[in-house]
């Protein structure tokens, strides 16, 4: 295949094309396929030596990934991720730009020196404006509604969401139950997570919030209300998660990483718009009754 052709390959045909192969690929290509569609801006704009890099891998495995996910190298795989960044609005990078100008820092901390709290402060921020952009992107393209019906049509919700993404779904816990919706977080409290999750009913539906690293506690409770017939609902990364499998429904936030942070607030703008969406039908149908 030429990378030519390989420029014209459609994004969406690459990520199922990538989802049907990873029982197949190495754990270092599996890496490499994480970090991808967690970045896909950065695949399009950086070179191979900084994309592995980041990605934590050599430039080697970046270049096998290509070949094993048919394009002729390197070169073919990125023209494909610039190709998804084309549109008759203003470019990802462009909006990325029009932020920092105005967000520029005031001068006030030494950029030199990364222990000036101002510095970390205007870091995280800047990573926060980033992540919202990517999350505008994915947002126009998911499928909102259904989730949004299958929040509506569960008798009651009970949500997992461990570790980093605790914060998350303890927020999306106490804003389902504001709005009436009958809500339960499995936390683990006394080690009865096992008996948290045998109370839930038939028409009940499991919201599992997890990202990179995936929480294995909560990947072996998606699995295990999946195996008992339950919905199943997921906010988690990319289509590889091992929880997406399991969902009905899935919607994917990319969160900025800085070294073992992560920005929570994509996550949680996205949480919010979904708690408020619910809230709109519930007062909808109050009023109509």
């Amino acid at each position: 295949m030429s990378e030519e052709a390989d420029g014209r390959r459609d994004y969406s045909e690459f990520v199922a094309t990538l989802t049907a192969r990873r029982p197949a690929l190495s754990r270092r290509l599996q890496q490499v396929a994480h970090y991808l569609l967690n970045n896909p801006e950065d695949a399009a704009i950086f070179t191979i030596v900084e994309i592995a890099r980041r990605a934590g891998v050599p430039p080697s495995a970046i270049t096998r990934f290509a070949k094993e996910l048919d394009f002729d190298g390197f070169a073919g795989l990125q023209a494909m991720f610039k190709q998804r960044l084309l549109g008759p609005r203003m470019s990802y990078a462009e909006r990325v730009q029009a932020v920092n100008r105005e967000v520029a820092p005031s001068g006030r901390a030494d950029p030199d020196d990364p222990r000036d709290p101002h510095q970390v402060a205007e870091t995280f921020i800047q990573a926060a404006f980033d992540a919202l952009l990517r999350l505008r992107e994915d947002v126009a393209n998911a499928a909102l509604i259904p989730f949004v019906d299958a929040l509506e049509s569960a008798k009651a919700v009970h949500i997992a969401a461990a570790r980093g993404a605790y914060g998350v779904g303890s927020y999306t816990y106490y804003g389902l139950s504001r709005i009436g919706k009958r809500t339960f977080l499995i936390d683990n409290l006394g080690a009865m997570r096992a008996e948290q999750l045998a109370a839930m009913d038939e028409g009940d539906a499991l919201l599992v919030i997890t990202f990179d690293d995936y929480t294995p506690e909560t990947v072996d409770l998606a699995k295990k209300a999946h195996a008992a017939g339950r919905t199943v609902l997921a906010i988690t990364d990319n289509e590889l998660s091992p929880v997406a499998p399991l969902a009905g429904h899935v919607l994917y936030v990319k969160e900025a990483r800085l070294g073992h942070f992560r920005s929570q607030v994509p996550a949680m703008v996205l949480c919010q718009a979904l708690v408020m969406s619910l809230g709109y039908r519930t007062e909808a149908a109050a009023k109509r009754r």
